[in-house]
């Protein structure tokens, strides 16, 4: 049963390092495709360590976790995202805010700051997965970074369901995840945004032309 758990663990470690590293991936990402297909990755890879920690530590209801971030994350809203880019022909530069290496190096600093903040965190933690807690925080403020570092409009609402993934991850690593009725409502909540986001897209560049949200600061009350 150790060696079994000790498995588990090992593998739960790479797929959150792979979360932090797909999170770095997407801060450099210049393209909106490539953002997206990252953001398939990620999903797939927290659907992944949900469903082992179902499979470790027999919290059924992760299961439906696990399948609820699969058909969301990884197939519907990046399949509506691709259907997006190629109906508004956006697939351009995701034109950062901050040049790329300043970018990265100020990821690395938040990284080094959510670990140094989920240690205590972690120590009361009973989780088995307390010790991906700091990998969970470093990928949501990841995330908030790539937010904040864009100008484009789908390139934020990504940023904002990364971090989303990373949250869900940290209640993960900290207490098995929230109850699933929260989680479906959250999800629902999530779906249904995303869907609104859609034509709130189609509208800014009917008007503008643009997706650079930029363009927004120009409008004044008359």
């Amino acid at each position: 049963m150790t060696l079994s758990l000790t498995y588990h663990l090992q593998v739960i470690n790479l797929l959150a390092a792979l979360l932090l590293l797909i999170s770095f991936a997407m801060l450099s990402q210049r393209r909106i495709v490539g953002l997206i297909t990252l953001f398939a990755w990620q999903g797939a890879a927290l659907s992944a360590s949900t469903a082992i920690v179902a499979w470790s530590t027999g919290q059924h209801h992760l299961y439906y976790s696990a399948a609820l971030t699969l058909v969301l994350k990884v197939i519907a809203m990046p399949w509506f995202f691709y259907r997006l880019v190629k109906k508004l022909d956006v697939d351009r530069d995701v034109e950062p805010m901050i040049n790329i290496p300043t970018t990265m190096l100020i990821g690395i600093v938040l990284v080094i700051f959510a670990f140094n903040l989920a240690m205590p965190i972690s120590q009361m933690s009973g989780t088995v997965m307390r010790s991906t807690l700091g990998i969970a925080m470093a990928t949501v403020l990841l995330a908030f970074l790539m937010m904040i570092t864009r100008s484009k409009a789908i390139p934020q609402v990504i940023g904002f369901l990364a971090m989303e993934n990373g949250l869900f991850f940290a209640a993960t690593s900290a207490t098995y995840g929230m109850p699933l009725v929260v989680e479906m409502g959250v999800a629902l909540d999530v779906l249904v945004g995303v869907f609104v986001l859609g034509i709130f897209f189609f509208q800014i560049r009917e008007t503008f032309d643009s997706l650079d949200l930029k363009h927004m600061e120009k409008l004044k009350e008359k």
